[in-house]
Formats: structure tokens, C-alpha cells, sequence
């Protein structure tokens, strides 16, 4: 599958998706799951309670926010796979990781969490046409193809 244009996404979103070296969107996808428990397996729970500055995330903050995030963009993937035309709001990642409670859950169960999130989240990705892909919808006042949500979410 083709890189998304620049014409597919919000330029909010430039950085992620030319931060995406692979060519194989659906591999990357896999293997981030792999990843993200090898990445955190590194470190304790006590150590996941660090933030490097006051009113910054902790790592399970951080962790948490790559959760919510991974909620909302497969959300909005199902959405514009059914060709859904409404428009999706935003959503501001702050008061979410505020009204959260990922410091008083283990760093272990988070990361559960986000492989079985990203597991779930692969049958829509994995069963998509090569059509499909094209498809876009409007979220947070801009429009964004499914493509650019998979390498969003990379």
C-alpha cells in the first residue's frame, strides 16, 4: 500500500506519519504490540511514576494516553470503513489523561491492555479491501483517510 498523501491527514498529524519508516502498514501494526511489551518490561512500577517535569505525564500517563489514543483512531477507522459521512469531534488528550487513573494501575496491565486493544483493532485493519483503504471522514474539523489513520496509529 502507498504512503498516504499529505492531502489524507491534518497537518496535527504530519510528524506521526512521516515518522512511519515501514512499507508494510498491517506489519507494523503487529509488531508495535511486541514492541510496546518488550519497551516496558524495562521498567518498574516504580520507575513508571516518573515525570520529568511538574504538570508532565508520568510513564503510565504516557502509556495511558497511547491507549485512549489507540481507542479513538480505531474508532474513527470503524467509522469511515462503513462509510460513515459524520463528522467526528476531536478529543483534547489532557482532561482524558487528568479524569484517568493509569498511576494507581500496574504498568503490566497497561500494556495488556494496549496489545489486546491492538489485536482487536487488527481484524478491521487486516480485513479491509485494497479500496477500502481510500476512505476518509471528517474528525476533529479535517478530513483523514483510513490509510492515514493506520499510520497515525504506527
Amino acid at each position: 500500500m502507498k504512503r498516504p498523501e499529505n492531502t489524507e491527514y491534518s497537518d496535527w498529524y504530519a510528524g506521526y506519519v512521516g515518522s512511519v519508516q515501514e512499507t508494510d502498514i498491517i506489519s507494523a501494526l503487529e509488531k508495535q504490540s511486541d514492541e510496546i511489551k518488550q519497551f516496558f518490561a524495562e521498567i518498574t512500577d516504580e520507575k513508571s511514576l516518573y515525570r520529568y517535569a511538574e504538570n508532565k505525564w508520568t510513564i503510565k500517563e504516557l502509556l495511558g494516553h497511547i491507549i485512549d489514543g489507540e481507542r479513538v483512531f480505531a474508532y474513527r477507522a470503524l467509522r469511515f470503513s462503513r462509510n460513515d459521512e459524520t463528522a467526528l469531534a476531536g478529543f483534547d488528550e489532557n482532561p482524558y489523561v487528568a479524569q484517568s487513573n493509569f498511576n494507581e494501575r500496574t504498568l503490566s496491565e497497561l500494556v495488556e491492555e494496549f496489545v489486546l486493544l491492538r489485536q482487536a483493532n487488527m481484524f478491521i485493519f487486516r480485513n479491509l479491501k485494497e479500496s477500502d483503504w481510500d476512505n476518509s471522514g471528517i474528525a476533529s474539523d479535517a478530513k483523514v483517510t483510513l490509510r492515514a489513520l493506520a499510520y497515525i496509529m504506527v
